[in-house]
């Protein structure tokens, strides 16, 4: 996996901006182990449809890679990129808006009995 200072010059170098990093460590850990706990609840179903060696390894990965955030320094980086300087808001609380107006719609269609999925891209 490369580091941030190996992607870095290339975003540099393609003219895109960096307007923010974020950088998961131990959410991403606990996000392995939410997805492992999930998968083992359907450890049977997975190995009726897919076998036992490909449950092994996959309980495997899933619990490696887990200790690799947990405990090995492991990262994962997400960059956000724009083309112009003043494309995005100088602050987060963007997101945290778009989430609530996101949540507020997901649990109005609930309420009504509808199963609201919304992607939203600007």
């Amino acid at each position: 996996m490369p580091s941030l200072a190996e992607v870095l010059p290339s975003v540099e170098n393609s003219g895109l901006i960096v307007t923010d990093i974020e950088i998961l460590r131990l959410h991403y850990a606990d996000t392995l182990a939410a997805w492992r706990s999930r998968f083992l609840s359907h450890r049977a179903e997975a190995a009726a449809v897919l076998g036992e060696r490909f449950c092994r390894m996959w309980e495997f990965y899933l619990a490696g890679s887990e200790v690799g955030f947990r405990y090995g320094g492991l990262m994962v980086f997400q960059m956000q990129l724009a083309k112009k300087i003043d494309t995005v808001p100088r602050t987060r609380n963007y997101i945290a808006e778009e989430e609530s107006r996101l949540r507020k719609l997901e649990q109005a269609g609930a309420k009504r009995g509808v199963a609201v999925r919304l992607v939203h891209s600007r």
